[in-house]
């Protein structure tokens, strides 16, 4: 029997350094997501890239300030990203739905509920969720409406449909004893079964790419938030999404997070 697996993609990994979508890895990354659905997994894909496929579709040349801006770039750009995505899993018959959250809709049980039971009915059909935060309506100027990034959405959303694991796709990896960008010595650690003060401190510093939100600490704030629910949580490198199938068949690859009491 599968499993139930949680997938979070980043702009990084999904684009270009000017914001163009990166068709080959994308495309790639569909078809290993529906061959692992076909051995019997059921996935859901937290991706992010809305507002930077929109700031490639307009040529923008960096990322802007101003709340409504963002917020029409993720609008044009959502609408590209799902049609990629569509197009992509479609090529292998696979078919997909698109969910937009904000954090008010999952604050409480009854609304937490309503997401849970859109998620759960479309795995049972075999459909593959593809899911990004509402960046049109909540994002990081508006306090209290935003997850933060889509690291921890990716969390949260892994701890509320039960997944039995988390993967987190990195343009690193892994976690390192300290920063690889900048140390030529610095040291992947493969497995670590506790996250505590010193697994932040190895964190490189920074807030990701000019097109991302996200950076190393985050993501262990994400993977310390599913296994502290007792789920397993992995940090890969994304540009091979190939990496998938060695991390699922728990093989030695980047950075795996071990489930409270597993």
């Amino acid at each position: 029997m599968g499993e139930k697996i949680v997938v979070k993609v980043g702009t990084s990994t999904l684009t270009y350094e000017n914001g163009r979508l990166n068709f080959r890895r994308m495309e790639n990354l569909c078809k290993v997501l529906c061959d692992l659905q076909n051995r019997g997994n059921k996935l859901l894909l937290v991706s992010s890239g809305a507002i930077a496929v929109g700031m490639g579709k307009l040529a923008l040349p960096e990322r802007p300030v101003e709340t409504k801006q963002l917020q029409a770039l993720a609008a044009v750009g959502q609408c590209e990203l799902m049609f990629m995505y569509d197009k992509f899993f479609g090529e292998y018959n696979h078919t997909v739905a698109q969910i937009l959250l904000t954090k008010h809709v999952v604050e409480t049980e009854p609304k937490q509920n309503n997401v849970i039971n859109t998620v759960e009915t479309l795995l049972n059909m075999n459909i593959l969720p593809i899911v990004n935060e509402n960046d049109t309506v909540a994002i990081d100027e508006m306090p209290g409406e935003n997850f933060g990034d889509n690291d921890m959405l990716s969390a949260m959303v892994a701890e509320m449909i039960h997944a039995d694991r988390l993967i987190i796709l990195s343009d690193i990896d892994g976690l390192y004893d300290k920063n690889p960008r900048q140390y030529s010595d610095a040291r992947l650690i493969t497995n670590i079964s506790r996250i505590d003060e010193s697994v932040f401190k190895m964190a490189a510093d920074g807030a990701g790419s000019k097109r991302g939100t996200g950076g190393m600490k985050t993501k262990l704030s994400a993977a310390q938030y599913v296994t502290q629910s007792g789920i397993t949580c992995s940090i890969i490198n994304g540009k091979r999404p190939e990496n998938l199938y060695d991390i699922i068949d728990n093989k030695c690859i980047g950075t795996t997070f071990t489930a409270s009491g597993k």
